[in-house]
């Protein structure tokens, strides 16, 4: 997290962070994987964001550059570069094709959150953001063919959309989307 905090100024940056984090952990727990390799792949892989933006084809590489020296495992490194779906990258192992698919995704989430009547993520169920999945125009900037790759970990589209909903709830006041209880128009607390 020091690291974040040292590179990223953006506040929806960071949180972006915490939530690819929060999803690829809990895919780790699905696959039996290493969830703090999983983890530090997920709060790492825009580290170099701020200073790429002007400069796609870098993006990745510099963050892989900026690590390399800390001792990470090589997964870690693999994985913060094969997120971007650069050409000529293949994105080899189960947390390669995880950070690809989840990347996006959380993007997607976020967004629905906010259009969602509660405003928050515990309003929302994965059929909801599945219909914003089909949506083409909205969130226009969560690559669809990335979230649906998330066939290659062997997942259903509604099961990954559930998990990283699921994920990104339990860290709902982090992302700021805990939200409140909400009047609907009969008077009930939903």
């Amino acid at each position: 997290m020091a690291l974040v905090r040292r590179h990223v100024t953006k506040k929806n940056l960071v949180k972006h962070a915490l939530a690819v984090e929060a999803v690829l952990r809990s895919l780790a727990r699905l696959f039996g994987e290493d969830e703090e390799v999983w983890g530090i792949a997920g709060l790492l892989h825009d580290l170099d964001y701020e200073t790429t933006v002007d400069d796609p084809p870098r993006h990745g590489y510099v963050t892989r550059e900026m690590l390399e020296g800390d001792d990470l495992p090589d997964e870690i490194l693999q994985a913060i570069v094969a997120h971007v779906g650069h050409e000529g990258v293949e994105r080899k192992t189960l947390l390669d094709k995880a950070i690809y698919c989840t990347d996006p995704v959380t993007g997607l989430i976020v967004a629905s959150a906010l259009m969602h009547p509660s405003k928050s993520l515990a309003g929302m169920d994965a059929e909801f953001v599945g219909k914003r999945f089909r949506e083409k125009r909205f969130a226009a900037g969560a690559d669809r063919d990335a979230i649906a790759e998330c066939r290659e970990l062997g997942l259903e589209l509604h099961v990954f959309l559930g998990i990283a909903l699921e994920a990104m709830q339990g860290i709902a006041g982090d992302l700021g989307l805990q939200g409140t209880a909400h009047r609907s128009s009969g008077g009930a607390a939903t």
